[in-house]
């Protein structure tokens, strides 16, 4: 056994029981606090969506990815492969698009009155709650055609027509529609991270302008009734910038192995890699703030 194929398993073995406990650790506090009687804060219903969307990207990616890496190649069937590599496409973009919208409804909730948009703090929940209801939908929808083209390794009729992923394949295309797909998939990405760099930009113009005036004021009602605010967009930035680092790193590796006609291991490895550090990083984000 080569040294890189043992530190291959570690680390997808590592991510898949880290990042799985770390979730149902954020499900249990739930669940406690539900039972307590303790009425949850709307973030926190974001949140409850962000970790059913981290499980469907750890067990449809992180788990299988285990396996493979252990020698187990030929373990799914053709309709196990289509759905879990739509089962993880579809948790991806909802990973995606709560982190979105919470970086939004934070920046709505720590705006000043002075803001055209000041009036949005009041209808904000429901205007997002009925975001984060069709992103599952937009999700569901987009990712439909993943199906259509991945197909299990156990289908070894044609070989040359086919790009292996470990354990499952795919139908192989011309550049060109290669290109075409990759362009309607990624377009509500682009949409979702571009309103999150932009919500997250006003945070932290707000918290700086708000820095600069607790300069000048000693002690203020102000400053102690928006410390928990202020902790919380502190937070939510964190897990915006976690999210854009390496969803940035995932999609610019996931674009080689798209182009490629036939990606190395180290490629598809990297990949599976890249797409389970959110999901395993971000509830301990969430648990030590």
């Amino acid at each position: 056994m080569e040294a890189s194929d043992m530190v291959i398993r570690v680390i997808f073995l590592s991510q898949s029981m880290v990042g799985v406990l770390g979730n149902s650790f954020l499900v249990y506090k739930y669940l406690l606090l539900c039972f307590t009687g303790i009425r949850l804060k709307f973030t926190d219903w974001i949140l409850q969506h962000l970790i059913v969307a981290n499980f469907l990207t750890l067990l449809c990616k992180g788990v299988p990815q285990t396996m493979a890496a252990f020698g187990l190649k030929d373990f799914l069937n053709d309709f196990e492969c289509k759905l879990i590599f739509y089962l993880h496409r579809v948790g991806r973009g909802v990973t995606l698009s709560s982190t979105c919208f919470l970086s939004v409804f934070q920046a709505v909730t720590i705006s000043p009155s002075g803001y055209r948009w000041s009036w949005l703090k009041v209808k904000s929940p429901s205007y997002i709650a009925a975001g984060v209801y069709m992103s599952w939908i937009l999700a569901l929808i987009v990712n439909i055609n993943f199906p259509m083209y991945i197909t299990a390794r156990l289908n070894h009729w044609n070989m040359t027509s086919l790009k292996e992923f470990e354990y499952c394949s795919s139908v192989r295309h011309d550049k060109a529609f290669d290109t075409f797909f990759a362009v309607l998939v990624i377009s509500p990405d682009v949409f979702f991270v571009g309103l999150m760099l932009w919500s997250s930009s006003f945070m932290i113009f707000i918290l700086c302008r708000h820095k600069q005036k607790m300069k000048h004021i000693h002690r203020s009602n102000f400053s102690l009734r928006s410390f928990p605010e202020t902790r919380a967009t502190k937070t939510i930035l964190l897990l915006v910038s976690t999210f854009v680092c390496f969803y940035t790193l995932s999609c610019l590796v996931q674009i080689n192995v798209s182009l490629l006609y036939t990606p190395g291991s180290f490629l598809v490895n990297m990949a599976s890699v890249l797409t389970a550090c959110f999901p395993t990083v971000s509830p301990f984000l969430m648990i030590n703030r």
